[in-house]
């Protein structure tokens, strides 16, 4: 089938380039303009464009979907089929263009965790299974019928970055192979349950705020999820104090907030419920360190307290 191929972030090339090895021709990718970035503001292509330009595929980088000229450029193109991997909404036109419409991958089971942050809110919810699904793209966001699912296990150690890897590399086989599907008419689409739809909303700047009254379990695992970008923070003295990765303690409660005990390399601070183990931190202007590495040159003590 002759492909066009819509995405921008990283997370989306794996599934480019199984493309690019199937039976399938990809004719056409479309990514976001360029932007400026910076301390120079130099402009700057989005993953996916700059993978495009490096490998001389025709790279459409449109500011406006709605408009006459990019949907005649896509329609020169006769495509079958649009894959769409963490691109932007398109317009009920552009759906409409191609023979067998417009496909998506995205990272979960529908409809559970509909929205733009599925991996984290999988993580951060403290689940133990995801996964990903294939589905044909409606106007409404997430809602279309699904061609193809696989589930996945999350490992105790996964956080947003290694988590969200295993599922593209597994989305993009799946990808070759709903194509393949459509195109033989072997596929039975299945339709969402939309009772059992729940949200996975955009990540705003408030939710990375650490709220030490919360349970260790349950800090732990929102840093799981924010984690390495944009990753969870609260102060000490009074500077920004990011933090990447922990672990849980069963230690007695103190003050939320409190560090607790303080060793060679291990911060122990106490939460609403239980104890954290900070593991790896980063401190305004600073870069991101093992904890051990922070010590060596920070003053901080026992009973000093985070997030005031």
């Amino acid at each position: 089938m002759r492909v066009i191929f819509m995405g921008n972030p990283e997370f989306a090339i794996p599934t480019l380039k199984a493309l690019l090895t199937s039976h399938h021709h990809v004719v056409g990718v479309v990514s976001n303009p360029p932007k400026p970035m910076g301390r120079g503001r130099n402009l700057k292509s989005t993953a996916v464009g700059q993978f495009a330009k490096e490998n001389n595929l025709n790279l459409l980088e449109p500011a406006i979907l709605k408009s006459d000229g990019f949907n005649h450029q896509l329609s020169d193109l006769n495509p079958d089929v649009f894959v769409v991997v963490a691109y932007r909404i398109l317009p009920k036109s552009l759906i409409e263009l191609p023979r067998f419409g417009a496909i998506n991958l995205h990272a979960s089971l529908l409809p559970k965790y509909r929205g733009a942050g599925p991996i984290q809110w999988s993580l951060m919810n403290g689940d133990k299974k995801t996964g990903v699904t294939i589905f044909q793209i409606k106007p409404k966001v997430d809602t279309g019928d699904i061609l193809m699912q696989k589930e996945m296990e999350i490992q105790t150690d996964d956080n947003m970055l290694s988590l969200g890897m295993r599922l593209c590399y597994t989305g993009a086989e799946l990808i070759s192979k709903s194509l393949d599907g459509l195109e033989l008419n072997t596929l039975q689409l299945l339709p969402q349950n939309h009772l059992l739809a729940t949200p996975a909303p955009k990540i705003t700047k408030e939710m990375t705020i650490i709220d030490w009254s919360w349970s260790a379990e349950k800090i732990h695992n929102w840093i799981r999820g924010l984690s390495p970008r944009p990753g969870m923070s609260t102060t000490l003295k009074k500077e920004s104090f990011r933090i990447y990765k922990t672990k849980v303690l069963d230690i007695g409660k103190n003050i939320p907030g409190e560090i607790i005990r303080l060793e060679e390399s291990e911060i122990i601070v106490s939460t609403g419920k239980g104890s954290l183990s900070l593991m790896e931190v980063q401190l305004e202007g600073k870069r991101k360190m093992s904890v051990a590495d922070f010590l060596r040159g920070s003053t901080i003590q026992s009973g000093d307290r985070l997030g005031i």
